[in-house]
């Protein structure tokens, strides 16, 4: 790998270790007061409703996936009548 490779790597790195110091220092301060019953209830609720939702599109994409609808569109120019005569 060259240096410039090396270097995306320690920067990326050093972001991935700030981030997570920030986040642990976040999550271990305890200085903030209990979530109220209303803020669970909510929580729990929008998870819900987002994993419904997402659990839905999938659901779809794999029923239009199997049923032909995201295949390319066709066009038949075929003739009906079988005669093969141009049209006047």
């Amino acid at each position: 790998m060259r240096i410039g490779a090396w270097s995306l790597v320690a920067a990326l790195l050093a972001l991935l270790a700030g981030v997570g110091w920030y986040a642990y220092s976040g999550l271990t301060a305890g200085s903030a007061p209990p979530m109220p019953v209303e803020g669970v209830i909510a929580l729990a609720a929008g998870a819900t409703v987002s994993l419904i939702v997402g659990v839905g599109l999938m659901a779809l994409v794999f029923y239009s996936s199997r049923h032909g609808y995201d295949d390319l569109p066709t066009r038949d120019d075929s003739d009906d009548t079988g005669s093969g005569d141009k049209r006047d």
